[in-house]
């Protein structure tokens, strides 16, 4: 069942070497090639959204090797096996929709997966739609892509306004618990300037507005965060009580190394992308002690397939197949579902028709290790919600939706820096 990170990498990076070179990645028009089901994807493996393309490119490869492993693909009698064509989208849009031209028209790939982040998801969404392909994507969660009448596009993580407004609820819980009032927070808010962290922020802002809570900062950051001491500066004067970052893996790593250098001592600060930004790692469990974390799935939840098992044995087998993890990226995890999704899809289908196809996708209605997934009309998975982890000694641990907690929030933070 287990197989070496050099095997995988070596075999996903032929792949995405093959097309890059523009040599043929599969035959012209061809959607099944002998007993192989080409999927295709253009997905970041350079450029600034990397890290996390890399993530979402291991996870594929890891729900492909396992599908494949594991009986295949049965359509029509006959088992086939999946295989992912990869295209570098440099972590550029206009290169990702040139790509996914290429991917449909040149190699005829009719079945897609979705790249790195929502800004690409929007720039290829377009594409797949004119030529009718399916797209089964795991990495843009903005709600922005669901409300464009796509038919073809299909998401299996929570949207973006989700990610964050548990720490509002949370925030607003703790005030309430300390005798105040939730409309006494003070809340600070750092965020990219890109489609994904501008949807987290209409979400943060949605929420606060609900409890009343004011907001002392409000800043839009560049795009390529890679400097916050004006935004934590002020954080420093004004004395929020929570602060929200969201600014994909860089964002996070710049936000995590000037939060310790800067000694920033709000006591309770949530910000996306902790994870793939390796944060415990580069900074230290002292220095992150309490950060909180939004998380699209968790090792310790209750989740199970019949391929997987549970949230906990894919956890594991990830950090064996990948090495260099201590904690596994939901961006791989959700990517795996994805390619789990294809499978239910064709099998249910029974066709490799791209309608018949669209419409059982539009049908799915499956538990995975990575949690529920349904989509509604728009694409967007209903079936899931977003959760909530703070570091605490160093380890993720999930504090809120209380009823998904394994440990019980710490507040405030107590960094050691």
């Amino acid at each position: 069942m287990h197989f070496v990170k050099t095997e995988l990498r070596a075999a996903a990076i032929a792949a995405a070497l093959t097309a890059s070179l523009g040599l043929a990645a599969a035959p012209a028009e061809a959607k099944v090639d002998g007993d192989t089901i080409i999927l295709g994807s253009a997905i970041s493996l350079t450029g600034k959204y990397s890290t996390n393309g890399i993530h979402a490119q291991n996870g594929y490869e890891l729900g492909v090797k396992m599908i494949n492993d594991n009986g295949g693909v049965t359509v029509g009698g006959k088992s086939y096996k999946f295989k992912v064509v990869y295209y570098d989208d440099e972590s550029t849009p206009a290169r990702g929709a040139q790509l996914a031209e290429r991917l449909i028209n040149q190699d005829g790939v009719k079945y897609m997966l979705g790249p790195y982040s929502s800004g690409l998801t929007k720039a290829i969404a377009p594409v797949t739609e004119k030529y009718k392909i399916p797209m089964v994507e795991a990495e843009g969660a903005s709600r922005s892509l669901f409300t464009q009448g796509y038919r073809y596009l299909f998401a299996v993580l929570s949207t973006s306004e989700q990610y964050l407004a548990s720490s509002i609820a949370l925030a607003a819980e703790i005030a309430e618990q300390n005798g105040k009032k939730a409309s006494d927070v003070k809340v600070a808010m750092a965020f990219e300037n890109d489609p994904f962290s501008l949807d987290v922020r209409a979400g943060v802002v949605e929420d606060a507005a609900k409890y009343d809570m004011k907001i002392v900062i409000d800043d839009k950051l560049p795009r390529d965060l890679s400097d916050m001491t004006s935004t934590l500066t002020k954080v420093k004067a004004l004395k929020p009580d929570l602060l929200v970052v969201s600014g994909h893996s860089k964002g996070a790593a710049t936000a995590g190394r000037q939060i310790s250098e800067l000694k920033i001592s709000t006591p309770m600060i949530a910000m996306t992308h902790c994870e793939a930004a390796k944060v415990v790692e580069k900074y230290g469990a002292d220095a992150m002690e309490g950060l909180l974390c939004p998380t699209q799935w968790a090792e310790t939840l209750s989740y199970k397939d019949d391929l997987f098992g549970t949230a906990a044995e894919y956890d594991a087998l990830f950090k064996k197949t990948f090495e260099g993890y201590k904690t596994v990226p939901y961006q791989s995890a959700q990517a795996t579902a994805a390619v789990m999704v294809w499978k239910d899809a064709f099998e249910r289908a029974n066709s490799f028709d791209t309608e018949a196809l669209r419409d059982a996708i539009a049908d799915t209605n499956m538990t995975t290790f990575y949690g529920g997934i349904k989509f509604s009309p728009e694409g967007n998975n209903i079936a899931k919600p977003m959760v909530l982890r703070q570091i605490q000694d160093g380890e993720y641990k999930v504090v809120a939706p209380v009823k998904w907690a394994s440990s019980k929030a710490r507040h405030p933070r107590q960094p050691k820096y």
